[in-house]
């Protein structure tokens, strides 16, 4: 019997490569594509609306963004403000949420891409189809999009760009590509501020602290510190591990994370995947640092399935892991252990995760779990996965069981050898 496939929480009509939340109501912007080749699939955004009904968590399709002949490869969002990575440009994007109005119930037709394959719609109940004498009032906000500008963030002759974030206050938009240059924009201006070069090979991953220190790795070994444009570091994972050599693996990405209870503490996280392929495939890794200092705090490997993104959860607590098989993993971040695991949860490579907000829609939707996040990959396929609250037992319980067992080993001994006392 084969193995119990991971269900679909929604199927879109293209390949899935990025994923975000908006924070605030928990919108989902899911976003990919076929590209420029005539192969007849999208390049689309489709914004989907997340639900809990009777305890499960559905979702329906509100608008159906067209991005041409052009696939987002990687995706950040400020507000209502999205930076979509498209070929060799970003393309900072502006949606708008408009009430709907009344619509009959015979009216089938469904701008915001009911066609689009996936889309699931919550049933009126049927005492607000009564009450409404024929009329079924909608109440789902429509989604309007708007290019703000575009701006061209790759000068290889691949033409595309790498990775894009934006930092903590959302006044600055950073983006990375294959010709290994580190552009930083005045947000939303979109003046360049600098513009250097970061790695001899393709920009893999951004990150961006608090303090605005710029964190990148990219495909030449290296993982560089920046303040501006001006270079304060490279972190050598693998300084404590002398059997293995600088050149065996390389950074695949980065995140910032917070620690819990500890509002001046910092951490940051990189994954380490090696950089050959071998028939007996060797472990990657993960490496916890001191996000103030980037001193390595503990390394630990993570399988030897390669990995391909890595997301943090908004408290700091969790870890998400996809790899190209199509795994899924999530991670304890303060001890590096695996958590909750489903083995090619995606028919092929995870392309982006995304973690439930920590916010009080966040908060509504993940529901009675310790945490809950999604996963894109290019079957087309995004995925729920969840961590149930793991049982607790309160501390004055603990001690008085400790209390117990300690009364109950000085009668036992006094029983066994009554001169003991």
């Amino acid at each position: 019997m084969g193995r119990r496939r991971h269900p679909d929480l929604y199927y879109a009509p293209f390949p899935l490569y990025a994923i975000r939340f908006h924070r605030e109501d928990g919108t989902v912007i899911t976003a990919g594509g076929g590209g420029a080749s005539k192969t007849g699939i999208k390049n689309a955004m489709h914004f989907l609306r997340l639900e809990r009904i009777s305890g499960q968590l559905g979702v329906t399709l509100l608008h159906a963004h067209d991005t041409e002949t052009r696939a987002t490869m990687n995706l950040d969002i400020a507000g209502e403000v999205l930076a979509a990575g498209q070929d060799a440009n970003c393309h900072l994007l502006r949606f708008q949420r408009h009430p709907k109005k009344e619509k009959s119930d015979g009216d089938s037709n469904d701008k915001t891409g009911s066609n689009d394959r996936g889309s699931r719609k919550r049933k009126p109940s049927k005492s607000s189809s009564e009450a409404s004498g024929g009329g079924t009032k909608n109440d789902t906000s429509e989604i309007s999009v708007q290019s703000v500008s575009v701006v061209q963030t790759d000068f290889s002759a691949d033409n595309l760009q790498k990775a894009v974030c934006f930092n903590a206050d959302s006044t600055r938009l950073l983006t990375g590509g294959v010709d290994g240059h580190i552009r930083i924009w005045e947000f939303p201006a979109m003046k360049k501020l600098y513009d250097f070069k970061a790695h001899g090979g393709e920009v893999e991953d951004i990150a961006v602290s608090p303090t605005n220190k710029v964190v990148t790795v990219g495909q030449d070994f290296r993982c560089c510190v920046w303040e501006k444009d001006q270079l304060l570091s490279e972190l050598h994972w693998n300084e404590n591990f002398p059997n293995i050599p600088d050149k065996m693996y390389r950074y695949r990405a980065c995140r910032f994370g917070k620690v819990v209870d500890q509002e001046k503490e910092l951490r940051f996280y990189t994954v380490q995947i090696p950089y050959k392929r071998e028939r007996k495939p060797p472990p990657c890794y993960i490496t916890k640092w001191d996000g103030r200092n980037f001193l390595p705090l503990l390394t630990e490997p993570c399988g030897n399935e390669v990995i391909s993104c890595l997301a943090v959860s908004d408290c700091g607590t969790f870890l998400g892991l996809g790899s190209v098989t199509g795994s899924v993993a999530i991670y304890i971040s303060f001890s590096l252990q695996r958590l909750y695991y489903v083995q090619e949860a995606h028919g092929i490579v995870v392309t982006d995760l995304a973690f439930f907000p920590d916010t009080k829609k966040g908060r509504a939707l993940r529901g009675d779990n310790e945490t809950a996040m999604l996963s894109v990959a290019v079957d087309s396929r995004c995925k729920l996965h969840v961590v149930h609250n793991r049982p607790t037992f309160p501390i004055w319980l603990l001690l008085l069981l400790c209390a117990g067992l300690l009364v109950a080993v000085i009668l036992l001994l006094q029983y066994t050898f009554p001169d003991f006392f």
